[in-house]
């Protein structure tokens, strides 16, 4: 998120070296900049990216130093840089360690539910006893993602996670529900909540647009909730045992 072209100058082959192909955006300049709204975006996106990371199913991947931001100045192929280019950086400044914070907190937070560490491939059904389906995919209006919607460019949408899941010896594990709200339009976006009854409530524990991520207190949503551009929150399902049943089949 800080750099869109390659900067491999240094490797001594006139920057012709390692894939152009960078899949990145620089949030509005390239390299290092005193803009604050653009570190601010940056900071933003790299909390954005280890989330979708650490909530995805299967081992995640984390390169050394992506805890903390780590940079290579743009250099993508610096196999040949014995020195600060590809060196890991021990004194950090508050930001790093902010970020490494909140890595921690999601390592934890994984630990904690096994909904995120499901040992099966999504089936879109559900799991013995249950009576939700292990995934939902949803719009920003609650309802369930169209075959259009997912051919076009849609940058809004719900992810709900089931709670019950098979465990290794294949008993039923008992975990919180999940709803995964990803925002990535540049401007705020109201979504609204799955329509599970008038007794469904909603606990905000994670959002990205706050520096620190985790929230240190949960506040109740109910029916909606505004999203900041760029930006994912996470909600828990409160009570999920005093739901509409009938709500719940109708809908799901």
């Amino acid at each position: 998120m800080s750099y869109q072209e390659t900067h491999n100058e240094a490797n001594g082959e006139e920057n012709r070296d390692g894939d152009k192909n960078n899949n990145s955006w620089n949030c509005g300049a390239e390299g290092v900049t005193d803009d604050p709204k653009i570190n601010a975006l940056r900071r933003r996106q790299q909390r954005n990216f280890l989330t979708t990371l650490f909530l995805s199913q299967g081992v995640p991947m984390l390169a050394a130093g992506d805890e903390y931001g780590r940079t290579q100045g743009g250099n993508n192929n610096a196999y040949c840089q014995d020195n600060e280019i590809s060196w890991l950086k021990w004194e950090r400044g508050e930001d790093a360690n902010r970020l490494t914070r909140f890595v921690s907190g999601l390592t934890t937070f994984r630990q904690e539910h096994p909904v995120f560490r499901r040992l099966d491939f999504f089936r879109g059904k559900a799991v013995r006893g249950s009576k939700f389906k292990d995934v939902i995919w949803l719009n920003a209006e609650g309802k369930k993602m169209t075959d259009k919607e997912w051919d076009s460019c849609h940058r809004c949408m719900e992810v709900f996670l089931s709670g019950h899941l098979t465990g290794i010896q294949g008993e039923i594990i008992h975990d919180d529900f999940f709803l995964i709200c990803i925002n990535a339009h540049h401007e705020s976006v109201t979504y609204h909540l799955p329509a599970l009854g008038a007794q469904a409530k909603w606990e905000r524990v994670l959002d990205t647009a706050i520096e620190e991520g985790f929230l240190p207190t949960k506040d109740e949503v109910f029916e909606k909730v505004s999203i900041e551009g760029r930006s994912l929150t996470v909600l828990r399902l409160k009570e999920p045992e005093k739901l509409n049943r009938a709500a719940v089949m109708d809908n799901f």
